[in-house]
């Protein structure tokens, strides 16, 4: 099995196990090693999806259909990623585009369905709500981020990753107030947006509760008498097997000679301790053992084998079955066999599964990728498959450019100028997570090659993460101050971040920016900052504190980083 259908098949495990991170990070590594694969993008997507991470779902499907766009499942991942983030109206054409492949798909058909019923609405609940007053609206605004900063009863809050979570899914669909009306945090937030002391169902309760006159006690029903404890029989001594005894004492005699390095000696006592109880594959393990340290490893791997027929017969226990194969695929390790040493293992974690035999596999394992990769090193034929890529990108085949320019850097990791050819790849087939690595890491092999910074601050930019994109291109002005294409992307950058200032950007995209910038541990940090509670707060009601803030080179830094993340608006 390949290494990326190895990591597909660990990825598909774990989304069955409902561990959907570890599948992530496992579909992630089998694209690294395959990017034209569809069907990663499409279980990546359902990844993320499962935790509600529909953006990056929607990249993902979005890859996946670009990749192979008469793949009907393709579509399905595109409509279950846009239901997430309800956008109704396009999850119907990408099921509907999908249907039209395979009209008799049942996934395809539910999802529309699902759709069809979301845009219809309940009857009664939430959105009922919203609609009287239009409260839930008011948890919509662009400056709600800023006002819990600075409200002293709402701002620790924001160090709640599930309160967070919950806010950013009001802003999305307000008509979930509902869901959270036993949330007291929420009702706090509403109370602050209202101007108004605002109790939810359980803390009007908990008031009525505390009003409430105690009830007379009652005394204590007298307890029933204990039963006389009946006493357990005694346990039948067991017989012990003289033969047993015997053979367990010339095992004792033959580790004794063992830890000498009496090898002879050894073996000697271990094959007695065999022939006088052949019930026990312990002998056998140790025999074996005592042949690996003698450097005899055909004799080793025979009596493993040996040990392990036994032990079937006898049904003997398991961790025992499993020394003897994993003692016999180290014999093949010492040997540098190692694809026999890697299946040897494998049986043995079947039989059980030791953290000593899982670190052995495991270490094979990367033992024989790194040989493998260091046999596929060729600097010629890299030159040829990244010539290859820059052919298939003038055609604007990118899937096959991908190809080509992951082939090339499987045969010299180290070229620079490939990662950025991949990620100007990625970028085009909307693969922007894959394009930022490539990027990031054409950064870092050559920090000094300018076209790095700017694919890394292209894929920010279409990410709408304006204020990051800005501090790349300024990183390649700070090397090459004359650099046009850094200069004009700066002044997009800020024109972007203006207009939503300027209120020029749409409720939808002023959400999405803020949302983004809330899952930022920096951005996070500075809204639970103390300090800097309290210089929002000044900047709301204090001016002449807010002009002395302003004076502080670190503080208006932070400011700016928020203002350019959009979370905190200047007018």
């Amino acid at each position: 099995m390949s290494d990326a259908a190895s990591l597909k098949a660990e990825g598909n495990a774990a989304f069955s196990a409902g561990d959907y991170k570890t599948a992530i990070a496992k579909f992630t590594e089998a694209i690294a090693c395959d990017g034209t694969n569809h069907v990663f993008y499409s279980n990546r997507s359902a990844s993320h999806a499962s935790l509600g991470n529909f953006e990056v779902a929607l990249e993902d499907a979005q890859s996946c259909v670009n990749i192979k766009p008469d793949w009907p499942k393709g579509y399905g991942r595109k409509g279950a990623a846009l239901h997430g983030l309800k956008r109704y109206n396009d999850a119907r054409e990408a099921y509907e585009a999908g249907l039209k492949l395979d009209p008799s798909s049942a996934l395809l058909k539910s999802g529309l369905e699902e759709v069809e019923r979301a845009q219809k609405g309940p009857a009664m609940g939430g959105g009922a709500f919203d609609g009287a007053g239009n409260i839930g609206a008011m948890f919509g605004s662009p400056d709600i981020w800023g006002k819990l900063a600075t409200n002293p009863q709402t701002r620790d809050y924001l160090q709640q990753p599930d309160f967070v979570t919950k806010m950013q899914e009001l802003q999305k669909d307000s008509s979930k107030l509902g869901q959270y009306m036993s949330d007291p945090r929420i009702m706090q937030v509403m109370g602050m947006l209202m101007g108004v002391d605002v109790m939810s169902g359980d803390q009007f309760k908990e008031k009525m509760d505390q009003d409430e006159p105690m009830a007379e006690a009652k005394p204590a029903p007298t307890p029933a008498p204990k039963p006389e404890p009946v006493p357990e029989p005694e346990p039948e001594p067991v017989a012990v097997d003289p033969s047993k005894e015997k053979a367990d004492a010339l095992k004792a005699e033959g580790n004794a000679h063992y830890k000498k390095k009496e090898f002879e000696a050894a073996l000697a006592k271990y094959a007695a301790a065999y022939e006088a109880f052949d019930e026990d594959i312990t002998y056998l393990n140790n025999t074996a053992a005592v042949y690996f340290e003698m450097g005899d490893f055909s004799k080793c791997r025979e009596t493993c084998d040996k040990a392990v027929e036994r032990g079937r017969e006898l049904r003997a226990d398991y961790k025992l079955v499993a020394k003897a194969l994993t003692r016999k695929g180290t014999s093949f390790k010492a040997e540098n066999k190692l694809e026999e040493a890697l299946e040897c293992y494998h049986k043995a974690l079947t039989e059980h599964r030791s953290a000593d035999t899982l670190k052995k596999f495991n270490e094979t394992e990367k033992e024989i990728k790194k040989r493998d990769e260091e046999a596929y090193l060729d600097d010629d034929k890299a030159e040829e498959a990244r010539q290859a890529g820059n052919d298939a990108f003038k055609r604007q085949d990118y899937p096959e450019a991908v190809k080509f320019y992951s082939d090339s850097l499987k045969r010299n990791p180290n070229d620079h100028r490939v990662y950025s050819n991949r990620a100007a790849s990625y970028t085009k087939l909307t693969a922007f997570n894959e394009a930022l690595k490539d990027a990031e890491k054409c950064i870092e092999l050559a920090p000094e090659f300018s076209k790095g910074y700017t694919r890394k601050a292209t894929v920010q930019f279409f990410m709408k993460q304006y204020d990051k994109a800005m501090e790349t291109y300024q990183a390649l002005l700070s090397k090459e101050p004359e650099n046009a294409e850094a200069q004009d992307g700066v002044r997009r950058c800020v024109d972007a971040i203006n207009r939503g200032n300027r209120g020029e950007m749409t409720e939808e995209e002023m959400k999405e920016r803020q949302a983004k910038a809330m899952a930022e541990p920096e951005i996070q940090g500075i809204l639970t900052d103390p300090v800097m509670r309290q210089v929002l707060q000044d900047f709301q009601d204090n001016p002449k504190a807010a002009a002395e803030h302003q004076r502080n080179p670190g503080v208006m830094a932070k400011i700016q980083k928020l203002v350019a993340a959009g979370v905190v608006q200047m007018r």
